[in-house]
């Protein structure tokens, strides 16, 4: 079978699997299925792609694509029959993996001092110039044992604490030399469970480059480490023919199979991570001080005054208005409550934005819970994206309810748009987005370009579930009763006066847009690191409490800014409101630009291309995100504050 056909089998079995009712094919409690093992037993060794990272010499990335471990340039031995395609996850092979067989043979307890993969491979000049720029670029060796990832050892450079990283490298750079690693020392680390019964905990390899290791036989090979000055460098005017090796090395540990992935989960810097929080925290309670102070002082104020004046006969006081002057024609946001619940322009556009944006909360609260709680494991590869997968299609039915509502409250007419581009606009954009820049991934040949079996299944997915949720969700918000406003609208909408200042639209925006940003910028450095660098990420606890952090910052700023908006006399606070708190998302892509600019230095544009296209997609998604918490915060502050008075 043609190995695309694998590849689109596994996905279409992954994704099916991953839609199961059965919560065990799709969870994973860490240390509940451990394999156990014999002496003698045979641990598979499955190799994944090639991923670019840093490098004690060069701390920057200079690519974005990753390469098929069997790419032809590489030439890395193949298992007998050629090699096979592990099954793998929808959220897997989104993420690029591409985990296939190997020939490596490890058997549980049996050291291998020097063992062949296969017969001399012959690098041409055109192979040894490709793989020699992957070394340049820092390219790293992924494999798989019994699901833990072969590591190399490093050390922490503030703490000294030795840890696992994950991956190993192609080759290193001496001089202005690149050389090539083709022997391998495979390090297992396993954990004596009982009698005969001993399990894997840890995997390092030790690479070298080897130019004299030599084929003997099938399965034995010459080694020569102690030969100085003699690392394999591939040719780039002649053929060169290199033979790969490995040895393998069992040693007891003390680690147990549940906390085996401790020693790869490594903190840098932990103090960095409380600092954020601590820093977070102390913007959060400033903000809720001064709203609380703000809105609740002065508006029992306002509403008290605002009660009063409604009750007295003003004409009795004469025509000098001797009480509280001025009083007879209002002041402040109450006298704008005539127009605050006008229909904004636009009402379709900022439904369905908010119906995607109340999809986008639910998705990703849960999955950060659920991921806090311990489901999603970084032992089961691509749990994170296929539960995100599955948790927003599942919340298609909030994005329809919800638009529906507001696009109701708004007095809409076009409802079957309403129903139609719910569903539609905003994954419609991102997909497009996706097929785009997956289009470079493929035009450079790179592993991480997504099937278009896997293309055909998420768009399956989209609409036979996802779709028609939306649908009901918006059925179900059409027959609910209109959320009903406390005032009436006047006829004829009153004149706003020029604001200045603050209140303007973009420098209110900058305000406030960077109090949320203030909230996880930290984190975010964090979570683009295990993006663009394929590091583990795994630190919920901290994620869990920035979203929450996140949430109250968008709120309360937002609520502050109307407030202000309102008391201007400007009722346009609905679009004001959704741009206010989204305007974190252009701090979220400046500081991507940032990142670009300090960790990022690209050899291709076509890499540039992919870093800007996904890192502006990601921030209209946080757009959406914030502005939905923004115009919800709004919403139920001039609901409140409107009801609260009396109006003839």
């Amino acid at each position: 079978m043609p190995a695309s056909e694998i590849r689109s089998s596994g996905a279409l079995l992954a994704s099916l699997l991953a839609l199961a009712p059965l919560p065990a094919s799709a969870f994973y409690f860490p240390g509940v299925a451990p394999t156990s093992y014999k002496i003698g037993d045979t641990v598979p060794l499955h190799v994944n792609h090639l991923t670019p990272a840093d490098s004690q010499n060069d701390p920057k990335l200079r690519s974005v694509f990753s390469f098929d471990y069997y790419h032809p340039p590489f030439h890395f031995c193949k298992p007998d029959g050629g090699p096979s395609y592990i099954r793998e996850s929808l959220g897997s092979i989104l993420f690029g993996d591409r985990i296939q067989t190997s020939p490596f043979e490890l058997k549980v307890g049996q050291n291998e001092s020097c063992k062949t993969a296969c017969k001399e491979q012959t690098f041409t000049p055109r192979d040894a110039v490709f793989v020699n720029s992957r070394i340049y670029q820092g390219y790293d060796l992924n494999w798989l044992v019994d699901g833990l990832p072969a590591a190399q050892l490093l050390k922490d450079p503030d703490s000294d604490k030795p840890f696992y990283s994950p991956g190993f490298a192609l080759g290193t750079v001496q001089g202005e030399h690149p050389l090539f690693n083709n022997h391998y020392d495979i390090v297992i680390d396993y954990h004596e469970a009982g009698k005969d019964n001993y399990r894997v905990v840890g995997v390092l390899v030790d690479p070298y480059s080897m130019r004299d290791s030599k084929y003997i036989d099938a399965g034995v090979g010459h080694c020569p480490k102690d030969i100085q000055g003699a690392p394999a460098v591939l040719s780039e005017q002649d053929d060169t023919v290199l033979t790969f090796t490995y040895s393998v090395y069992w040693r007891p540990s003390d680690t147990p199979f549940a906390t085996r992935w401790d020693k790869y989960l490594h903190v840098y810097d932990p103090k960095i991570h409380w600092f954020s929080l601590v820093n977070s925290a102390v913007i959060v309670t400033f903000l809720i001080g001064m709203v609380s102070t703000i809105l609740v002082r002065t508006l029992k104020k306002d509403i008290a005054r605002y009660n009063r004046l409604d009750q007295l006969a003003l004409d009795d006081f004469g025509a000098n208005g001797s009480v509280e002057d001025g009083v007879q024609e209002d002041s402040g946001w109450k006298l704008v409550h005539g127009d605050v619940f006008r229909p904004p322009k636009n009402p379709l556009l900022l439904s369905v934005m908010l119906g995607n944006g109340a999809q986008l909360f639910s998705m990703a609260g849960l999955t950060i819970a659920f991921a806090l709680l311990g489901f999603l494991s970084p032992s089961n590869r691509g749990a994170l994206a296929t539960v995100m997968l599955i948790f927003y299609t599942i919340f298609g039915f909030v994005g329809g309810y919800v638009s529906s509502r507001v696009y109701k409250f708004f007095h809409g007419e076009s409802w079957k748009l309403c129903f139609f581009y719910t569903p539609l606009a905003l994954p419609g954009l991102v997909f497009a987005t996706f097929f785009l820049l997956n289009l470079f991934v493929w035009g450079r040949g790179a592993s991480g370009a997504v099937p278009f079996t896997t293309m055909l299944i998420l768009v399956i997915i989209w609409f036979v579930i996802s779709v028609p949720l939306s649908f009901a969700g918006s059925w179900v918000g059409f027959k609910q009763p209109v959320v009903d406003a406390p005032v009436r609208t006047n006829q004829i909408p009153r004149q706003i006066p020029p604001a200045g200042g603050y209140l303007r639209p973009i420098p209110s925006m900058a305000l406030a847009g960077v109090l949320p940003f203030g909230a996880i910028f930290v984190e975010l450095y964090f979570i683009m690191n295990s993006i663009w660098f394929s590091k583990v990420y795994y630190m919920f606890g901290f994620l869990f409490i920035c979203y929450g952090l996140m949430i109250m910052t968008s709120a309360a700023v937002t609520v502050l800014m109307i407030y202000f908006l309102l008391c201007a006399e400007n009722y346009h606070w609905q679009w004001r409101s959704f741009c206010t708190a989204g305007a974190s998302a252009f701090y979220v892509f400046a500081s991507a630009l940032l990142y670009w600019i300090k960790d990022v230095s690209f050899g291709s544009w076509t890499s540039g291309v992919l870093y800007l296209g996904y890192s502006a997609l990601l921030s209209v998604l946080f757009f959406v995100l914030t502005g939905t918490i923004g115009f919800f915060a709004s919403w139920l502050f001039v609901l409140k504050i409107y009801r609260s008075i009396k109006v003839d």
